[in-house]
């Protein structure tokens, strides 16, 4: 029996799809310039069993098997190979528990982040992960990236609210990892191993995730300021002085310029503006009230020519739709490759300055955003895909943004993940022995390589 008719019997006919039209859309993810090949299946298995199911028939016939979301990712983690079977989740998509009292949810991967959010909040409570995509990508997506998200100052990364998971190995068989209670160190810790490997090592199939209480409505906080390096030392100060803002983001003068344009407003910074900070408060009451009032006092020193504080609700959720909305206004401008390098706080204005050089050098525009809380930047090189030359002046820059976040003191990826995108650079930064350690692990795991090979990083 072919493997195409074991996972037809298995799975059923309707969720195994060969048509060349559909499993087109599932070949690659939203970063087009990242390999992909043609898959021989897309298989889309509604419960665990056709999961395991699905990884025993590949095992038996040697096949890759490609694991993915909702392909919201940006590092070409998600997309196919030659030959492969991609493995899609999103019919996994029930909330099986949300425990109030212990303050946690079990959830399967094909669950939508901002469901997910709308679903906990009737019981006061809060997931915090959010990133950009969060009203379509999964949290099986979430955990293979270890994604992070405009509240990671004061919340953390998706790791952060993990406790345990449900793994599909190599031989099919099911591993449970982590724990339900607030403490444990039983054992190694399994489940820090799986979140962030990007479907290189299982398959997720459910995840025991910690909630918090509900948080207040925010308030927010902006502040235009006439150069990067004003804003960075408003930054710096901030989380020297022990303020923590429930969300920290940081814009420059060419982001500000494409968002005003796609939204045909004026977020207030200013023709000369260099940079912008948005800030918010959840915590409520006076203490938020506070809190802004620090925020703002600390920007106002550091030198901004504009700062306001609202604690209305309508504002603020206006003046993030302009964070919110820069990924789409870039978008409107033309092709770009988004870099995801994480710089200690305090160099946030140098790799803002040192891509405003590297933008000059190669005669392409780089809008640079990101949570200017944890250091996470997201430069855009936008450029034309039809223009002579203009897409090897674009790797070119994005290369040497990452050379520069290296060099900076940073790395190569806050919560994208490495991908099918980044694999030479992953060994720059790890070195020779933790790739060595990397290896190791892959192949103690998946002895084959079948598990999204090509992926974070080559076996040989």
């Amino acid at each position: 029996m072919t493997l195409l008719s074991t996972l037809r019997e298995e799975l059923g006919a309707d969720a195994v799809l060969t048509d060349p039209d559909v499993t087109a859309a599932y070949s690659r993810d939203e970063m087009p310039l990242a390999p992909a090949g043609v898959p021989l299946a897309v298989v889309l298995p509604s419960d665990v069993a056709g999961v395991r199911a699905t990884v025993r028939a590949c095992a038996e016939a040697g096949v890759p098997i490609v694991p993915r979301g909702a392909g919201s990712g940006i590092c070409g983690g998600a997309n196919a190979i030659e030959g492969c079977v991609v493995l899609v989740t999103t019919k996994l998509d029930e909330i099986l528990e949300i425990d109030a009292d212990n303050r946690l949810a079990v959830v399967q991967p094909g669950v939508v982040n901002l469901h997910l959010r709308d679903a906990v909040a009737k019981h006061g409570l809060f997931y915090p992960p959010d990133p950009s995509s969060y009203d379509w990508c999964t949290i099986g997506g979430n955990l293979a990236t270890n994604a992070g998200g405009l509240c990671c100052v004061k919340y953390g990364v998706t790791a952060d609210s993990v406790l345990g998971l449900e793994v599909v190995l190599a031989d099919g068989s099911l591993l449970r990892t982590g724990r339900r209670t607030v403490k444990g160190v039983a054992g190694y810790d399994l489940t820090k191993l799986f979140v962030g490997s990007e479907g290189t090592l299982g398959v997720i199939t459910q995840a025991t995730l910690a909630l918090r209480p509900l948080p207040q409505a925010p308030g927010t906080l902006v502040a235009a300021f006439s150069s990067t390096r004003d804003a960075g030392a408003a930054v710096s100060r901030i989380v020297r002085e022990g303020l923590v803002p429930s969300l920290m983001e940081i814009m420059d003068a060419a982001t500000i310029a494409a968002v005003e344009n796609h939204l045909n407003t004026d977020l207030g910074a200013g023709s000369r503006s260099g940079a912008l900070l948005l800030c918010q408060s959840d915590a409520g009451g006076e203490v938020a009230h506070r809190e802004l009032a620090a925020l703002q006092q600390v920007c106002a020193d550091a030198g901004a020519e504009m700062t306001h504080a609202t604690e209305d609700l309508a504002e603020g959720n206006l003046l993030m739709q302009a964070r919110r909305s820069v990924h789409y206004a870039l978008a409107a401008l033309g092709a770009n490759m988004t870099d995801d390098v994480c710089v200690p706080r305090t160099r946030i204005a140098d790799l803002i300055e040192g891509c405003e050089r590297i933008s000059e050098e190669v005669g392409l525009r780089i809008a640079v955003c990101g949570h200017a809380g944890d250091g996470n930047m997201h430069p855009t090189v936008v450029y034309d895909a039809a223009a002579e030359g203009e897409f090897d002046r674009a790797r070119k820059a994005f290369d040497a943004i990452l050379d520069l976040g290296l060099a900076l003191g940073g790395t190569v990826t806050g919560e994208h993940g490495v991908g099918k995108f980044k694999q030479d650079w992953l060994e720059r930064e790890i070195g020779p022995v933790g790739l060595r350690v990397h290896r190791q692990l892959k192949r103690a795991l998946d002895p084959d390589g079948l598990f999204n090979p090509g992926s974070m990083f080559s076996l040989e």
